[in-house]
């Protein structure tokens, strides 16, 4: 895969999140919310303040997803991104 993104953009890979409660009860896949969690896995040349592999949180509805290979991934714009995990 080659993902150059433009703008002050990045490609995250979504990260899933447990699909098991604490008490141990495994909800559907149907049921769940698509995790806002993901890992950077491309950078734009704009975007100084991320780097490839790390964890951050974005908006619920923020970016725009894409198929490259067999993959999804999301662009976002930076001021889509709250912070990074770590």
């Amino acid at each position: 895969m080659n993902f150059q993104p433009l703008g002050k953009r990045v490609l995250v890979k979504r990260v899933e999140e447990a699909n098991t409660t604490v008490s141990g009860i495994i909800i559907p896949d149907n049921a769940q919310e698509k995790p806002s969690q993901g890992e950077v896995v491309a950078v734009s040349k704009e975007v100084s303040e991320l780097e490839l592999g790390n964890l951050v949180v974005f908006g619920k509805y923020a970016g725009n997803e894409v198929s490259l290979g067999t993959d999804k991934f999301l662009v976002l714009n930076t001021e889509d991104i709250f912070g990074i995990i770590g």
